[in-house]
């Protein structure tokens, strides 16, 4: 079975070249996504989730969005469905609740590799370069087999070229400094004493 997320994150992709799978099929996650954390899950839960993998696998970014949906309707907490809702709806470009599913996934289960290492993913294709180290620091924290650690490495080792590569990117991470604000609240203050003046 192909990799969800080398077929999913790749750049560019379009899904054409995923072969379709039978919409019955249960399938496994890959183990290095799947979070260590047993979970219990209803039946629906279980076929929504299963639904979902099936439609990302097969091309069909919207009907997973759905299917996992309600998958996490049933069961709220289950970290892989939202992992994996966030990568769906990445692809639908729906960026910030993609962004949000993955911090949640983040959250419920702290040791998730796949949490961790798709919101690193996806934080680095969308540049913002700090978040992605944050995310993939602590998916370095949950490796457990040599499977992770290479696609860390390799996640990684794409970064670093995109940035030698690239332009760099404000971060807007640090507000600024009293001796910016002084001056740019002076510069109001002269802009707004000259439109003053001027009317009169």
């Amino acid at each position: 079975m192909r990799w969800i997320a080398d077929v999913l994150l790749k750049e560019g992709t379009n899904m054409t070249n995923v072969e379709p799978l039978n919409r019955n099929e249960l399938m496994e996650l890959p183990a290095a996504l799947r979070s260590a954390r047993p979970h219990f899950l209803s039946l629906q839960a279980r076929q929504s989730f299963q639904e979902g993998i099936v439609c990302l696998q097969s091309g069909d970014a919207a009907a997973a969005v759905a299917a996992l949906s309600r998958s996490i309707e049933h069961a709220p907490d289950y970290t892989d469905a939202h992992v994996f809702l966030g990568v769906a709806l990445s692809l639908t470009s729906d960026i910030y609740p993609a962004l949000d599913h993955l911090e949640t996934a983040a959250k419920l289960d702290t040791d998730s590799f796949g949490a961790h290492f798709t919101l690193a993913k996806l934080n680095f294709k969308l540049r913002i370069v700090q978040r992605g180290n944050e995310a993939a620091s602590d998916a370095l924290r949950c490796v457990r087999t040599i499977e992770q650690r290479k696609m860390l490495t390799q996640l990684l080792t794409e970064e670093r070229a995109r940035m030698r590569n690239g332009i760099a990117r404000p971060s807007f991470d640090k507000p600024f400094g009293v001796p910016v604000l002084l001056v740019a609240g002076v510069a109001m203050l002269a802009a707004i004493v000259t439109a003053i003046a001027y009317m009169h």
